[in-house]
């Protein structure tokens, strides 16, 4: 037991912390109901009338209190978790929030401030100052125990530890994992059934998780952690302390977290709310690309080909084959005049030249080629008349023939306006153009992999080709950029005025309120939307941070998406390149990112696991070792005290006992106080299973979340946890694609509690040292 551990601490500390948490709670409703009311008021001064200053004056107040109040309703729940007593003698309460007296005397401290950050650093040889770090537990607004942890003066303290329930503090972990912050609370959130959505660790995050979590804004982290080591959630708390501490510089670009699927999105969805973050755009890949949602996967071979940055050359010469040239003349009938008006083929082919000289994107080019297109066509019904042009056919001639549907209809066939889905569809489905875009750039077998019919459902695999498209065709966006020089200058005006306006409210020196996010939202016109609204709506929205969870899955084409969202390269990358599953990601992550950020990122590795016990992670480590024998796993923080199951199918009869032992881990649930099952099986398993298991939810749905038993894919599985796992057929998830090895150690540690692995023949190697193997039919039979 090290120095720190928990002792017992009276029942008098038990009381004076409730007083102490009653005050914040009084002091939090007195907050609340100082907010409402200047709401309402705001609200009652009416939408209509007064000057524009009153006018600004109520959008910057009523956005200001509307905040403030949905930040202080986030938190109601464990507000204040910790308290810090310092060798000055000053006792810091650390909680969601911070919260000042009427006096503005500090009542509560935001972990995210400075001060708060001992609460998760300090340690008995480096304590920082802090002679007590106690933890408050709490149902509610109740506080129902206390954790002491001594970090000097045990002397003044004494002892330590008081819980309503009459428990005792837990005992410390001493060994891989080193010494922990709070193990008290720390293992009695761990060993809590899982609920399917993810929950904030604020009271319990460990040291290595804080450096992750206050490490700078500016640069590339690659946060490099084995399963269950709260690599996801130490994330998700970045972005909560990145939105707190740089609340300017965020608040307009805004911060971008992107996850492998939609379930895994909204497993994570009530993290940053917990927090007081609302302001934050979540999606996947495959929502990167305004107007598609792409959930459907790509076969290997597909994938391999789609994320290799060969696409971008294929793309490319994709449009240049686009460009094309007449035969010989064009020639073009007007329909009215009855009449063909022909263009030399040297003179189309000048025009194309002068167009693609220009080095804009295809649909900023065509703009070009096609004044001179006109132009021509214009000269020669002159020249067929045999009369000179004049100044007025000179000046209207073009746009009197661009209004001729023929002459349209021409142009187009020459250089069309093209939309990136228009381009990859057709690229993909043309077997002639699909060929002569990849001439020289990929295979034949690369070349198959692509081809589709043209009605074909988006993947996510598409989604950066899409992207890709989108650049190399652009926008003919004149109109719209004259529109925007004009703006730009009312904007300044309206910036300046609304900087004047937060002065006189007393508001200039505050964070909260950005005038330049100000005069956009409310002057002159300008858009209302939330940052993230407007981000979400916009390919070419450059965020403040971008957040990737799962990045080890990435393609290379996919970087160059998720590059183009940070043009700052401010990022923070969750991964474990041992967890690798998609045949397109990433085998180190100096292959993935020196190709953009070469030396400017930087790692922080998380080396203790939380989630898989370690009965589990023996066997987990095993098959670590045979796909990845240059990673080191990592040091599970507890046992179960249950090692890992073993059940042998007969040939034939696998689905049979999957069945079996999941009914019997469904049962186990019920009788040990609940949580969830999940039965992960090979991808071609999942129908036969899906009839066996008619209580299971199946599928990649948001459903999973709430079912207490789900059977998943090993995709479908990445990302989540669960009390109880039934694995089947590890051999067949080995096989079933070339990162199978992989496949199967992400699908050995979903697990919290329980695992069982059923199997056909003899017994994997890598379980042969734990557990015991049951014979088919039941019965012990050794292994």
């Amino acid at each position: 037991m090290n120095d720190s551990q928990p002792a017992a601490v009276p029942a008098a500390a038990l009381k004076a912390e409730q007083t102490y948490v009653d005050g914040l709670y009084a002091r939090l409703d007195e907050e609340r109901s100082e907010a409402r009311a200047a709401l309402a008021e705001v609200h009652a001064r009416g939408a209509d009338g007064g000057t524009r200053q009153a006018m600004t004056e109520r959008e910057v107040l009523s956005s200001e209190y509307a905040r403030r109040l949905a930040q202080l309703d986030a938190v109601e729940y464990g507000l204040c978790f910790g308290r810090l007593d310092t060798d000055h003698g000053d006792a810091l309460y650390i909680g969601r929030i911070g919260l000042r007296g009427p006096d503005r005397d500090p009542l509560l401290v935001d972990w995210r401030a400075p001060a708060a950050a001992p609460f998760y650093t300090a340690s008995p040889a480096a304590p920082a100052g802090v002679l007590r770090r106690r933890r408050l537990h709490s149902t509610g607004r109740r506080v129902t125990g206390v954790d002491d942890e001594l970090l000097g003066g045990a002397a003044v303290f004494g002892v330590a530890s008081a819980h309503g329930d009459g428990a005792g503090g837990a005992e410390g972990t001493e060994g891989g994992a080193g010494t922990l912050v709070g193990e008290a609370a720390l293992l009695a959130a761990l060993g809590r059934a899982r609920t399917g959505r993810m929950a904030d660790v604020v009271a319990t995050i460990q040291a290595e998780q804080d450096r992750v979590v206050r490490s700078p804004l500016a640069g590339v982290l690659v946060v490099q952690g084995g399963p269950g080591t709260g690599k996801t959630v130490a994330a998700l708390h970045r972005a909560a302390f990145l939105l707190y501490t740089h609340r300017t510089t965020l608040a307009r670009r805004g911060v971008l977290v992107i996850g492998p699927n939609a379930v895994f999105l909204r497993y994570i969805s009530e993290v940053l709310p917990s927090l007081g973050e609302t302001d934050v755009v979540l999606t996947s890949l495959g929502g990167l690309f305004p107007g598609v949602r792409a959930t459907a996967e790509d076969g290997t071979a597909a994938a391999v080909v789609k994320g290799d940055p060969r696409m971008a050359t294929v793309l490319a010469e994709a449009v240049r084959l686009r460009q094309r040239l007449p035969e010989g003349k064009l020639t073009v009938r007007l329909e009215d005049e009855d009449e063909e008006v022909s263009v030399p083929h040297e003179v189309c082919a000048a025009a194309r030249h002068r167009a693609r000289s220009l080095a804009a994107p295809h649909n900023v080019a065509r703009k070009r080629f096609v004044t001179d297109m006109l132009h021509a066509l214009v000269r020669a019904r002159a020249e067929l008349t045999g009369r000179p042009l004049d100044e007025e056919e000179r000046r209207h001639g073009p746009g009197e023939l661009w209004r001729r549907p023929a002459v349209r209809r021409a142009l187009d066939g020459l250089w069309p306006l093209l939309t990136p889905q228009r381009l990859v569809a057709e690229l993909f489905s043309d077997g002639e153009l699909l060929a002569s875009s990849c001439r020289g750039v990929l295979g034949e077998d690369e070349r198959a992999a692509l081809v589709r019919e043209s009605d074909a459902p988006w993947t996510t695999g598409d989604v950066p080709l899409l992207d890709e498209a989108a650049v190399l065709l652009g926008e003919d966006d004149s109109e719209q950029r004259a529109a925007e020089r004009a703006a730009r200058a009312e904007r300044a005006e309206e910036e300046r005025y609304a900087r004047g306006v937060l002065q006189i409210l007393g508001l200039d020196g505050w964070d909260v309120v950005d005038p330049a996010r100000l005069a956009e939202a409310h002057g002159g016109g300008g858009d209302s939307r939330t940052t993230a609204e407007r981000a979400a709506a916009d390919r070419d929205w450059a965020y403040g941070h971008v957040i990737v969870d799962e990045a080890q899955e990435l393609s290379a084409m996919a970087w160059r998406t998720v590059m183009r969202r940070a043009p700052a390269r401010s990022m923070t990358l969750v991964g474990d390149v041992a967890q690798t599953g998609s045949a397109a990601g990433a085998r180190s992550w100096a292959a993935m990112l020196d190709p953009h950020v070469a030396g400017r990122w930087r790692e922080e590795r998380l080396t203790v696991n939380y989630r898989t016990p370690a009965e589990v992670m023996e066997v987990a480590a095993r098959v670590l070792a045979e796909v990845a024998p240059e990673m080191q796993p990592p040091v599970s923080v507890r046992e179960e005290g249950t090692p890992p199951r073993a059940v042998r199918a007969r040939p034939g009869a696998l689905v049979a006992r999957v069945a079996e032992a999941a009914e019997e881990e469904r049962a186990g649930l019920r009788t040990s106080g609940g949580g969830r099952l999940a039965v992960i099986a090979p991808d071609g398993a999942l129908p036969e299973l899906a009839r066996a298991l008619p209580w299971a939810v199946t599928g990649g749905g948001p459903e999973v979340l709430d079912a207490e038993s789900a059977l998943l894919g090993v995709a479908q599985a990445k990302g989540l946890e669960f009390d109880r796992v039934v694995l089947a057929d590890p051999d067949g998830v080995r096989a079933q694609s070339p990162q199978g090895g992989h496949d199967l150690y992400v699908a050995l540690t979903r697990v919290t509690r329980r695992l069982t692995v059923v199997h056909e023949g003899r017994l994997p190697v890598w379980l042969r040292q734990s557990g015991t193997d049951e014979a088919p039919g039941g019965g012990g039979e050794g292994g």
